[in-house]
């Protein structure tokens, strides 16, 4: 199987997890798997959650931002993966002056 995001609605969510302003999503789900192509637009945030029954491997492609993992605040850029394993929390945050874009996998149980 092949995935082309670009070929994919791009859906506007507002306050993504209770977060500010809104994630661009871009998405391709099945009983296994959540496979997303995601952008936040400069100020945007996804807001603090826990993975409870999943994980979630997001890779960043464009821009860059900041995580927060389980309090602890990460800077992150292009061509680096944040890895927030079942039971964690977790929030991602663009505080600069680019789109953040980033491709996440959540498992599915």
């Amino acid at each position: 199987m092949v995935l082309d995001f670009a070929k994919i609605e791009e859906n506007i969510t507002p306050h993504f997890k209770g977060g500010e302003k809104e994630m661009a999503i871009r998405a391709y789900a099945d009983e296994k798997n959540r496979i997303m192509v995601n952008r936040l637009i400069p100020g945007a945030s996804v807001g603090l959650h826990t993975h409870q029954g999943s994980s979630e491997t997001i890779y960043i492609l464009e821009g860059g931002g900041k995580v927060i993992y389980d309090g602890e605040e990460l800077r992150i850029s292009a061509g680096q993966v944040h890895y927030c394993p079942e039971g964690h929390e977790h929030s991602m945050i663009n505080d600069t002056e680019s789109d953040l874009v980033f491709f996440a996998v959540v498992p599915q149980q």
